[in-house]
């Protein structure tokens, strides 16, 4: 038998040694906190950290066994001119290892569910400031209540941002005349925000990295959430979903300021 017929070690050695890098190199990216995400800025945002913390070591430790495993398996078993043997598998051991992971993810997920819950599925606090957040190609507005505290209605018809009514105030209802609309959304720190998030065309979304919270903006629906901001400071606002030519430039600011800021720019927009 020729030595072509014997196979040879080289091409499995490679692909050994290669698997072995990828492990390296991924494990050395997320261990060198070089793309750590900046601090978030809400207890809950906090809860979620720990989870993903507690996810990636998880997982980590199951992609070093299974790649390493992978490249022994490759190397042990190659092709030395050997004869080929069928293997159908062992099903105890497959049943075994599907079912861990099964409970293991599952495990995972319900873990985070508090996180979560509490800003998609609790009710927000009687005293939380409400704040409405209105998107469309390529924008966001905010509206805040006015002196009176109650927002006015909306009227699609009368939506005309050229006029400066991007959201559509009803000029019939005296509750909307004090409505203030804005391209930033400012709020107090250490107090309870509630958000009411819309849409007027598109499915779009509400995410700013640093409270951890990310929530679509859909057609039709109003959906809120809420978080208490905790650290003063300007963070960016974006929209993750692909929602046209223009996504790309859908952005705008979240301002946490102290209360006394907060009033006072309250009232220079009411002056306004």
């Amino acid at each position: 038998m020729n030595r072509a017929a014997k196979g040879s070690a080289v091409t499995p050695a490679i692909l050994s040694l290669l698997l072995v890098l990828l492990v390296v190199i991924t494990a050395y990216v997320f261990a060198s906190g070089n793309f750590k995400a900046p601090p978030p800025i809400t207890e809950i945002g906090k809860q979620v950290d720990h989870q993903y913390a507690l996810t990636l070591v998880v997982t980590s430790i199951v992609f070093i066994l299974s790649q390493l495993g992978l490249a022994w398996v490759i190397f042990r078993y190659r092709d030395r001119g050997q004869k080929a043997e069928y293997n159908h598998g062992n099903t105890k051991f497959e049943a075994v290892w599907t079912t861990a992971t099964i409970v293991l993810f599952v495990g995972l997920g319900l873990m985070a569910h508090h996180a979560w819950a509490v800003t998609h599925l609790q009710a927000a606090g009687s005293d939380a400031l409400q704040i409405e957040v209105t998107a469309n190609q390529f924008v966001f507005n905010f509206r805040y209540a006015g002196p009176d505290g109650k927002f006015g209605r909306l009227d699609p018809k009368q939506v005309s941002a050229s006029s400066g009514n991007p959201v559509g105030l009803d000029s019939a209802d005296p509750n909307a005349k004090d409505d203030i609309v804005v391209p930033t959304l400012t709020i107090p720190v250490n107090r309870e925000i509630e958000l009411l998030i819309r849409s007027q065309d598109v499915i779009h979304n509400f995410y700013v990295r640093e409270l951890r919270l990310q929530q679509d903006a859909v057609p039709g629906m109003v959906i809120p959430i809420h978080f208490t901001a905790t650290q003063v400071g300007r963070y960016d606002i974006l929209c993750t979903q692909l929602c046209g030519l223009g996504h790309y430039k859908m952005h705008s600011f979240l301002d946490v300021v102290s209360e006394q800021d907060y009033q006072a720019f309250l009232k220079q927009q009411a002056s306004q």
